[in-house]
């Protein structure tokens, strides 16, 4: 009966010792309770988004993940040591973390310094590991310098990756808060609204302690300036998605174990520039980093008719390989295309107009990176207006079809119908020489005549044919 108890109890600390290893480490969040948190963002209060999302993300980890919540500046205005934690980190409802959230009151200070101290000391007391997440609207304002301190923990051994999201910040107020992040061993985020919220803190979540570092990282630019893009890793054989990430204007960091990857690149920036891949294959203890350049000038086409504004639609065709690398509307107006250096077919193809010289191309264009080249074309037509009636003045209706005399082509053809808004019918046409081919329907049907008719640039020219 005793090795019966004992082979129990033995067992049961089997079980309960994978149980903590499958277990994920905890997950911390540092909430920002100061009093800017009431500042507005697409008709919404920062604190309103901020609790809205955080509750969102929180309701997607997984039911064994533990979360602790830390929160500054919601007690008394104007105190530097306003840091509590209000949730502790062995929790395991999320349901406590969302209503304490809810219930906080934006007043005072950002002491990020002091939050990030009270984070780590509680990791340092229990001797464990957790991913911790900083959310903040603004900088340090208590003369603290989080850097420093994230810094000093690792160095003393504390184990924890540290995740900043700055949370409507203006440009070029991170800058300590992405050394923070990097010597966290994590990532700066920068969110501008709930949606760009919501995106960083699903990647922070998923990106914790518990995973290896990244030994594989992008710093994308574009023309000498760092872009956001996606990093996405798959296996050379298998196609397998490995890892992926997003470099949010920084490095962006994948973990590869050894084995040959293809790794996909896509600026995010808002560019027609497209997405580039390279290969690269990884060993025990590699590290390794490449810079990719999204370098792009740009093109800047202009298309008339007669000497004004047309629509028209515009392609540029990469001369090496033919394909169609941007393209664009006119409606009439200047556009650009912006895309990697090189030379171009740019080719123009008018809307509305008929005739033989409604297309026309350009070899050879060269676009050079940061740089803007303008290009132009201008297409002629004049005005025809072919109308059928009776020698009494009834309107036919009958079918108009235009050829081209010199090359034999057809090129336009419609209706007069019945309608004074359409008889006589109006053909906007290239200059030239055109056979005209009239034959009536309806009542009058039967009736053919053929006449020859020639198109000036700027002019119009009108036709009435009697039966």
């Amino acid at each position: 009966m005793n090795r019966l108890i004992t082979l129990f109890c033995a067992l049961g600390l089997i079980f309960q010792t994978y149980a903590q290893q499958d277990a994920p480490s905890p997950i911390l969040f540092i909430y920002d309770a100061s009093g800017s948190m009431w500042g507005q963002l697409d008709g919404k209060t920062k604190k309103e988004i901020a609790s809205e999302v955080l509750g969102t993300s929180v309701n997607s980890l997984p039911e064994n993940q533990t979360i602790g919540l830390i929160a500054y500046g919601h007690r008394r205005k104007g105190d530097c040591d306003d840091v509590e934690f209000m949730v502790d980190i062995a929790n395991n409802s999320k349901d406590k973390v969302k209503n304490a959230v809810k219930g906080i009151n934006p007043l005072g200070r950002t002491p990020l310094a002091r939050s990030a101290t009270l984070a780590i000391n509680s990791l340092r007391e229990s001797n464990s590991k957790a991913t911790i997440i900083l959310i903040t609207d603004g900088i340090e304002s208590c003369d603290g310098n989080i850097c420093n301190v994230v810094t000093k923990a690792k160095a003393d051994g504390i184990d924890f990756k540290l995740h900043i999201v700055g949370f409507g910040l203006k440009e070029g107020e991170a800058e300590q808060l992405k050394c923070a992040a990097n010597a966290g061993d994590g990532k700066y985020y920068d969110a501008s609204d709930a949606s760009g919220l919501g995106d960083v803190l699903a990647e922070a979540t998923t990106e914790t302690v518990d995973d290896p570092a990244g030994n594989f990282s992008i710093y994308a630019t574009k023309n000498g300036e760092p872009i956001d893009a996606w990093i996405n890793a798959t296996k050379v054989t298998t196609n397998e998605v490995i890892d992926g990430s997003r470099t949010y204007r920084d490095s962006g960091w994948v973990y590869l174990p050894p084995g040959k990857y293809n790794i996909a690149i896509r600026p995010l920036e808002g560019t027609d520039i497209p997405g580039t891949s390279i290969t690269v294959e990884m060993k025990v203890g590699d590290v390794k980093h490449e810079n990719i350049s999204f370098d792009g000038g740009t093109l800047e086409v202009t298309a008339t008719n007669n000497d004004e504004g047309w629509d028209t639609m515009v392609k540029m065709k990469d001369m090496n390989t033919g394909k169609v690398v941007a393209q664009t509307r006119t409606y009439g107006r200047l556009q650009q295309m912006e895309v990697p250096p090189g030379n171009y077919t740019v080719t123009f193809q008018a809307l509305v107009m008929k005739g033989v010289n409604t297309y026309y191309e350009i070899d050879n264009i060269e676009v050079k990176s940061n740089t803007t080249t303008p290009i132009a074309h201008n297409f002629e037509t004049g005005v025809t207006m072919i109308g059928v009636q009776t020698s009494s003045g009834e309107l036919i209706d009958a079918t108009v079809n235009f050829t081209e005399i010199n090359s034999g082509k057809r090129v336009a053809g419609s209706r007069t119908y019945t309608s004074k808004t359409n008889n006589p019918r109006k053909f906007l046409l290239n200059p030239g020489t055109y056979s005209v081919k009239i034959v009536t329907l309806g009542v009058h049907k039967g009736n053919t005549e053929t006449f020859t008719i020639e198109v000036k640039q700027g002019e119009t020219v009108t036709k009435i044919i009697t039966f």
